[in-house]
């Protein structure tokens, strides 16, 4: 009776599994919150302990061949792996897909070396400048010569089939000094969810952002800064992102079900749409859109 149980537990479970699923692994900006040196209250509670860590966003992505996938290697690569093969019959992630070469989104990386797990030929998705920036800058270079990651080139023109998951890039302007930035469109066999944390403006995009959600059912999308006032000791036009309140502004028109789609994600530490209770959180959820948080289970 007991393997009956056990047999059927794995049937139901296997069934369950019977499709991509889109895990959210992390939801804040690149340095993770609290940030190294804030001593504001957006980084410590009420005591001046520092509140529970966020990791920088990442994806994790279960197929129903039992394979996985992460997208971006961030800071806190090693409990994302780890959570990503926990939801995976303790099977370990075979491919990463990664936006940029900016710190949140590469550095985890470095855990795939010999130092650490000393992996074999993991595939590295990316652009063609940011693979090039890998194999011919240390130490990124150890990992290709040691065979530890396998370098694959994305383009805006192709379709990458992994199973049942179709993977499209779409090249973003955002600031690329050593790497171009993409987005992800994953379409699975039923939905599709399109990844963009970081864009400089959707102005200067020249997909229109309003036509593209029409094509997917779930978009993540850059919600790094509120609002221009977030740090007053920055200049802002040299980390541009589209504020979350000219987004909203931006897109107020659309239709309930549209707005739905939207989940903003990668918080600057300094982002008040941490806090569940704070005005601007409220304002958010009143006009229809929705912020992420690790944990959300996308299924496609």
């Amino acid at each position: 009776m007991k393997y009956l149980i056990l047999f059927l537990s794995f049937l139901l479970s296997s069934i369950l599994k019977a499709q991509v699923e889109i895990h959210v692994l992390g939801i804040s900006q690149d340095a993770g919150r609290p940030q190294a040196g804030c001593n504001k209250i957006c980084c410590l509670d009420s005591l001046g302990v520092p509140l529970p860590y966020e990791m920088p966003s990442c994806l994790g992505i279960t197929l129903p061949d039992s394979s996985s996938i992460l997208v971006e290697a961030t800071p806190s690569l090693s409990k994302q792996w780890n959570t990503l093969s926990q939801l995976n019959y303790d099977l370990a992630p075979e491919k990463i897909f990664i936006t940029h070469a900016h710190i949140g989104h590469y550095s985890g990386l470095m855990y795939l070396g010999r130092e650490a797990m000393n992996c074999n030929n993991i595939d590295i998705y990316g652009g063609q400048r940011f693979t090039n920036f890998i194999k011919n800058n240390g130490p990124w270079d150890q990992l290709v010569n040691l065979k530890n990651i396998r370098l694959k080139k994305v383009n805006a023109k192709q379709k990458i089939e992994i199973g049942d998951l179709i993977v499209q890039a779409l090249k973003v302007p955002h600031r690329d000094e050593y790497s171009e930035t993409y987005g992800y469109i994953f379409n699975g066999k039923n939905k599709s969810l399109l990844f963009i944390p970081d864009i400089d403006k959707w102005a200067k995009w020249h997909h229109d952002i309003d036509s593209i959600i029409q094509t997917v059912d779930y978009a993540l999308l850059d919600g790094t800064f509120y609002d221009q006032s977030e740090l007053p000791n920055r200049d802002m036009s040299q980390i541009p992102h589209p504020f979350v309140s000219e987004s909203i502004n931006q897109w107020k028109l659309w239709s309930t079900d549209k707005k739905n789609k939207i989940y903003f994600i990668h918080l600057n530490h300094s982002n008040p749409l941490f806090n569940k209770n704070s005005k601007e959180y409220s304002q958010v959820k009143q006009q229809g859109f929705n912020i992420a948080e690790t944990g959300m289970k996308f299924i496609l």
